[in-house]
């Protein structure tokens, strides 16, 4: 068994079809068939389904992808402390950040990281907080940044603790309240964050307990347009804080949030008990010299 071949297994399931597993590993669709057949050989049971464009896991599959994944994490991790022993200058920084505020909240420590350590290869990508949870314990990020998480799975470095403001059409019946709670909102239709979201769920909870689940107006991961949405009379929106002062626009009033909990509390977390290479110690000892917005 080769790690090449758990390896090819494990992207066929993660991205749901032989095709766009060989787009992601930059291999022919024939190579990656082949390294998975060839596992299949080896471990003389079939691990998967296939019925025409459609995949599923057998039995022996999902003990064979339980594994995988796990001894493809900790061949990464050997990788990255063996490069830390060798390089301390050079690496690797694989980083999740969110798509809301990235802008204001990591562009200038980003660009201050690039500055000081031009020898880690910094690989970037954006989304909600369950998509960089889930992408930590795949073992596929290093680091990311996500509302602070409940579960025991992860440690964390606070970074940012912001308020929620609502934002609503100019016209709004409730537009010339100094500040509103979510009660005022029952009736209004919500712009809502993609599934992705935990701050999308949290929303949500916080409405159940008043007794209303919200209208929804619209759905998107994009704040610029979400924000759009609310202008062109669709819904209000619950954005934090610095977000939404950096996102105003004719047609739309801000007010603050009261009489909830709700909050925007970012953290960077990591797998609890994972290895953390020397290029992600030094992006979370460099946080630590920016002011967090809301602490």
């Amino acid at each position: 068994m080769e790690f090449r071949q758990l390896r090819a297994f494990a992207e066929v399931i993660r991205q749901g079809g032989f095709t766009q597993a060989a787009r992601v590993l930059h291999a022919s669709q024939s190579a990656v068939s082949k390294q998975v057949a060839q596992l299949e050989q080896r471990l003389g049971q079939p691990l998967l389904e296939r019925n025409g464009p459609h995949i599923r896991l057998t039995d022996a599959g999902q003990v064979v992808l339980r594994h995988a994944e796990v001894m493809l994490r900790q061949q990464q991790e050997l990788r990255t402390e063996l490069d830390d022993l060798a390089q301390v200058t050079r690496g690797e920084l694989r980083l999740g950040l969110t798509m809301l505020g990235g802008d204001a909240l990591f562009a200038a420590p980003f660009a201050e990281y690039r500055r000081r350590y031009p020898g880690v290869n910094v690989h970037l990508m954006e989304g909600g907080s369950k998509t960089v949870e889930q992408l930590i314990l795949n073992g596929e990020l290093d680091v990311g940044a996500s509302l602070t998480p409940d579960s025991t799975a992860f440690d964390c470095q606070p970074f940012c603790n912001e308020p929620l403001d609502v934002l609503l059409p100019a016209d709004h019946p409730l537009a010339s309240e100094p500040h509103l709670n979510l009660a005022q909102l029952a009736d209004t239709p919500f712009v809502l964050y993609q599934q992705s979201f935990t701050l999308n769920d949290r929303l949500m909870r916080a409405c159940r307990s008043l007794g209303f689940t919200p209208k929804e107006g619209g759905r998107s991961g994009q704040a610029d347009f979400l924000v759009a949405l609310v202008a062109a009379g669709q819904g209000v929106l619950l954005l934090p804080r610095i977000v939404a002062h950096s996102l105003g626009r004719p047609g739309v009033v801000c007010r603050p949030l009261q009489g909830s909990d709700l909050r925007w509390d970012i953290a960077f977390i990591w797998r609890r008990g994972g290895y953390l290479s020397r290029a992600a110690r030094a992006w979370l000892a460099l946080l630590e010299e920016y002011p967090a917005p809301g602490a």
